[in-house]
């Protein structure tokens, strides 16, 4: 195959050469006492908001079904499909882990570094987990300058997760194995929650639609060749 040699070792079943697909706690409480602070006939009201946090809260793990997952006797293409997910987890590991060390952050955008680079350090070890020694290598990266300018950095961030989450939806049909499926599935919602976050950051009071968080009612998948092309034209990926 044409192209870097981290995509190659990544396709090593060739499952790449497919045809690309098409393209394209503390406000949870600060919510509920204004909610039960109503009063009287909104005390049903509260009550609902509760239940609905409730079903909102964070995981510290990722499924049980997908605790105890090992790449042995997993077909090839999930495998393929774990390690893909993988590489792109090792790229945003590594931007948000140079661009917390950096100093160059400050406020909401060094809080969303912070939070953000905790869970796809996360990922990573859940990924690697499963893989084993079948993991693709980690590549060398150069994030051109993104990681020291606060403005140049939120705007990367912005493509990265919003590519993260095309990714993990353009692949969620592929899988084949449920505990697969559920460990992705655990991961796709923390990304779109990265993305509308980082969006509001960059656009908070904007009125253009492509600057809003939640812009459409649906969510397109991208092939992975697609993803690895949004990959490759970066020039993240050195080596």
């Amino acid at each position: 195959m044409d192209g870097p040699s981290w995509l190659a070792e990544m396709d090593r079943d060739g499952a790449i050469e497919e045809a690309a697909a098409a393209v394209d706690g503390s406000t949870r409480r600060t919510l509920l006492r204004r909610a039960a602070a109503i009063g009287g006939g909104a005390i049903g009201g509260a009550a609902l908001l509760g239940a609905a946090a409730g079903t909102a809260g964070a995981a510290a793990e990722p499924p049980r079904e997908a605790r105890t997952l090992s790449a042995t006797g997993l077909p090839a293409s999930d495998v393929a499909i774990l390690n893909f997910a993988l590489t792109l987890e090792y790229l945003e590991n590594a931007f948000y882990y140079e661009a917390e060390q950096s100093g160059a952050l400050r406020g909401e955008t060094l809080r969303f570094a912070q939070v953000v680079g905790n869970h796809e350090r996360s990922h990573v070890l859940f990924l690697e987990g499963i893989l084993g020694d079948s993991a693709v290598a980690r590549p060398r990266f150069d994030f051109k300058g993104t990681t020291q300018e606060q403005g140049a950095f939120q705007a990367t961030a912005d493509v990265l997760e919003n590519t993260g989450v095309h990714a993990y939806l353009g692949q969620a049909g592929r899988i084949k194995t449920k505990a697969v499926l559920a460990g992705a599935a655990a991961i796709l919602p923390v990304e779109a929650r990265h993305a509308a976050w980082i969006r509001d950051i960059r656009f908070s009071g904007g009125t253009d639609p492509a600057s809003t968080p939640a812009p459409a009612a649906f969510e397109d998948g991208f092939g992975r060749q697609q993803i690895l092309d949004i990959v490759a034209s970066t020039g993240f990926i050195v080596g």
